[in-house]
């Protein structure tokens, strides 16, 4: 029988709503933004979708409010309950042009759904971003996105400067280079440079967690690395 945990709240405005602990062991780590509009990091496998709107009424907040969710990729345990968030919702998709072509043609391998047992759904993404980075406004917040592949082809990494701190939301940035789902090693070790060089004041990770301050944001990115390394996946 799963014991879940309650939902957490980071800072007054991030929480996390989502993930093994909180929802379904299939679910990545999803992240409420409380902005003066409601968005989500990332939505979970689908799997957890109930609890997860338990979890978001649980903070006092309406799951019919959250307009925008920014799939950070393609994978299954982040963005499986996408159709979910729409249908339920209407809340509107946004992600890398490069990893939006995956979801939408409900490809099985690159999305990792066969490694979960779940039958993605295809679907169409309302904003698809390209290029290197942008930005984008989620009620009085303004959004910085930049493109950090290698995990997938269309990987993108979102931080805000709030409160005087700049908060970094990575995701699936530790996780292994496999070859069977055309992870680009290459890419990724540029991808973690320009991640360092944001010198954030607090990460986001979509499975390990929250770390702050700076110092401790380094030496998440470092072990990163290291882990690479270990692993054979990179070779420095």
């Amino acid at each position: 029988m799963n014991h879940f945990v309650n939902p957490q709240q980071i800072t007054d405005s991030i929480y996390r709503v989502c993930g093994p602990d909180l929802s379904d062991a299939r679910d990545g780590f999803a992240y409420l933004l409380d902005v003066g509009e409601l968005a989500l990091i990332d939505c979970g496998s689908g799997v957890g979708f109930q609890r997860t709107v338990q979890n978001i009424e649980r903070l006092g907040f309406k799951p019919e409010t959250i307009k925008t969710i920014i799939l950070t990729h393609c994978h299954v345990d982040h963005s499986g309950g996408a159709h979910l968030f729409r249908s339920h919702f209407g809340s509107q998709l946004i992600m890398h042009a490069l990893d939006a072509t995956i979801i939408e043609r409900a490809d099985t391998r690159l999305t990792a759904a066969f490694c979960f047992d779940i039958d993605p759904q295809p679907l169409c993404v309302d904003t698809k971003l390209a290029g290197d980075s942008g930005r984008l406004r989620i009620g009085r917040q303004e959004l910085h996105w930049i493109h950090t592949p290698g995990h997938t082809p269309g990987s993108v990494s979102v931080y805000m400067d709030i409160d005087g701190k700049k908060t970094l939301f990575v995701q699936d940035i530790a996780a292994p280079l496999l070859k069977e789902f055309d992870c680009d090693p290459d890419a990724w070790m540029e991808s973690i440079q320009t991640l360092f060089a944001l010198e954030a004041d607090m990460l986001c990770d979509g499975h390990s967690g929250a770390y702050t301050p700076k110092s401790k944001v380094v030496k998440y990115l470092e072990y990163c690395v290291a882990s690479q390394y270990q692993q054979g996946y990179i070779k420095l």
